[in-house]
């Protein structure tokens, strides 16, 4: 309603500014008007045949658009979604006749170039991400369960979006803090991801530009608490501090740190402890990731190529292929309905890299 009073306003205001031309230029200049006019209607009505043209790839990209309610402001916007977005499903296509363990498929990001998506979705690259010692002790005499998934003892929160603000580093954080919280206390508290973004720049932090969830948590540790969600909402953009120390929901006492690299260490303290932070190096394609069990050698394993912090929350070991099952911070319409599932037992693009999990003060009284 709002976009066709908005042509008609734009109709009129047209219509005066012909008006008052000469009239050798009048025919010219209300054709062009009127052409502008058809353009603007068919970006806002989604008729973008009108613009690209009849055909199949067409048709796909205007299903694409209307299920996801992008918008396109102008021909040379729209001309560019368009040409990243069959980029993106040649890649699709290509990439599931392979026969690999995993699909990709058309989602929100099928218009977003991986330059683009790098810039706006992924942190940056941190120096010194890995513990070479950890401090999580392994229960040398038990043996691990075959599949462990803490989603079925119902302490993961649910899946949450952060937009376009390189914050997974604050998902991650309050996703693990979240399942502490909840495990010890048998009740589940949304934290504030905003408060992190906002707040933790001391320890060495960078909000939407990126952090640690490590870091993180000592931060928490060191303030007294991370606020709750509700009393400080995400906005997806970096902001002055407004934390409250009467809106705390939770509290970190302790920080374990894994050994990096050690895969085993992960499983031990994900079968046995909680769901932990991870990170990982995101590549070409990732972002389209639809199901199955994602690995590809193409990506890296060391702690100067990760680049996305997420949430382990269990894996399964009793397929042809073992995986992790992670949960990310892109919304639940990605992906698994907002998890992925990575190949176990490779340390797949650095999974085991920098890896660590709170421990809370309502876990002493345990």
């Amino acid at each position: 309603m709002k976009s066709i009073l908005a042509l008609y306003v734009a109709v009129l205001a047209m219509a005066a500014l012909v008006a008052a031309l000469p009239d050798r230029d009048r025919n010219q200049d209300i054709a062009m008007v009127t052409e502008d006019l058809r353009v603007q209607e068919a970006l806002a009505s989604g008729r973008f045949q009108e613009i690209l043209g009849e055909g199949s790839l067409v048709a796909e990209f205007m299903g694409f658009a209307a299920k996801y309610k992008k918008v396109y402001n102008s021909i040379i916007e729209l001309r560019y979604r368009f040409e990243t977005f069959v980029k993106n499903f040649q890649l699709i296509e290509k990439t599931n006749k392979r026969g690999l363990t995993y699909k990709l498929g058309i989602n929100k990001f099928a218009d977003v170039s991986m330059d683009e998506f790098r810039r706006l979705h992924l942190g940056a690259k941190q120096e010194d991400c890995s513990a070479t010692k950890g401090t999580h002790k392994v229960k040398s005499n038990a043996a691990l369960p075959e599949k462990k998934d803490w989603r079925v003892d119902g302490i993961v929160s649910p899946v949450k979006d952060q937009a376009q603000c390189g914050s997974c580093w604050t998902f991650s954080t309050t996703g693990a803090l979240e399942s502490a919280h909840a495990q010890a206390t048998g009740h589940m508290v949304l934290l504030s991801e905003q408060q992190l973004v906002d707040c933790a720049g001391a320890f060495n932090n960078f909000g939407c530009g990126g952090g640690l969830p490590s870091q993180a948590f000592e931060y928490i540790r060191y303030n007294g608490g991370i606020d709750t969600e509700e009393a400080y909402p995400y906005k997806a953009a970096d902001g002055v501090c407004s934390f409250k120390v009467s809106s705390v929901g939770a509290t970190v006492y302790d920080v374990v740190n894994i050994t990096a690299y050690d895969e085993d260490e992960l499983k031990d303290a994900v079968a046995f402890q909680r769901p932990a932070s991870i990170a990982f190096e995101v590549i070409d394609g990732f972002s389209l990731y639809s199901s199955g069990v994602y690995s590809d050698p193409k990506c890296h394993s060391g702690p100067e190529t990760v680049n996305h912090a997420v949430l382990a929350v269990g894996y399964d070991t009793t397929g042809d292929i073992p995986y992790w099952i992670i949960k990310n911070s892109w919304g639940a319409d990605w992906g698994e309905k907002g998890y992925f599932k990575m190949e176990m037992g490779k340390n797949m693009c650095g999974i085991a890299t920098c890896s660590s999990y709170p421990v809370v003060p309502e876990d002493l009284l345990r």
